[in-house]
């Protein structure tokens, strides 16, 4: 009984994988997407309310432009690569935040929010879509979806959504919040490395599909390292650092220009 249990389980974990676009990195899925968009939705939806949005501005209309610019290019090409049904779970939007946080986020199904504090280092359109790349990217990959898949496996077993949220409303709440990384009254996002690290590549990738060259990426990393001082910017706090980050941007660049060069 207890081998076909293992089995069981086993085959469970398998059927709850997904793969990462262009990376092929297998993740664990065991929430799906239209379980997760309620809780992003409200959490989205709180930080509007409580935030001074700068959307209709210039700078938040060329948020906008740059992030939808990426956006369909990226959704283009997953078409064309088959992904058809990940492209259906996007439900994009763009918003620019009054705030001294040199910092950009984004939740599950491409609820994007930049920070003013983050525009004199982006310093320009090819700048903010070096982030937005990188912003997209973790949308595209399903980040914060598996954190919370993994943080489910970790707290609960192998137990599904629905089941969870009826047994135990406040732990899924906190996997919940843990997972998309709020941590401030802005709502701010925090990844692991490993999921940093795959979201630089594909950030570099996604905004050369875009048209934007990729090579500004590694300069941005230069700036940022730079505003750092002794207190890094939030949107390094998390790791891995700035050295590192363009050591591998720089390797993935000829990649990233095969795409920019289309």
């Amino acid at each position: 009984m207890k081998k076909l249990l293992v089995i069981f389980l086993a085959g469970l974990l398998v059927y709850s994988c997904a793969k990462v676009p262009i990376t092929g990195r297998r993740q664990l899925a065991a929430v799906s997407h239209e379980e997760i968009m309620p809780l992003v939705n409200e959490q989205y939806d709180q930080v509007k309310k409580e935030s001074k949005l700068l959307t209709n501005t210039k700078d938040g209309q060329l948020i906008v432009k740059v992030g939808n610019r990426v956006a369909n290019a990226v959704e283009t090409f997953l078409i064309q690569e088959g992904y058809q049904d990940l492209v259906d779970d996007f439900e994009w939007e763009f918003n620019l935040i009054e705030s001294d946080q040199v910092n950009a986020w984004c939740m599950p199904g491409g609820k994007v929010a930049y920070y003013t504090g983050i525009l004199p280092i982006t310093q320009d359109e090819l700048g903010i879509a070096v982030v937005m790349g990188h912003e997209v990217a973790h949308a595209v990959a399903s980040h914060a979806r598996e954190r919370m898949s993994n943080a489910m496996v970790a707290n609960l077993g192998l137990s599904v959504f629905s089941a969870a949220m009826g047994q135990n409303p406040t732990l899924m709440q906190q996997i919940f919040l843990q997972s998309v990384g709020i941590g401030s009254q802005l709502g701010m996002l925090k990844f692991s490395r490993k999921h940093e690290l795959e979201a630089d590549e594909l950030g570099l990738i996604f905004m050369a599909m875009a048209g934007y060259d990729p090579r500004e990426a590694p300069v941005f990393w230069e700036r940022m390292a730079a505003a750092g001082g002794e207190a890094p910017p939030e949107f390094l706090s998390t790791h891995p650092g700035p050295d590192r980050r363009i050591e591998r941007l720089n390797a993935k660049m000829p990649k990233a220009l095969e795409y920019y060069k289309k």
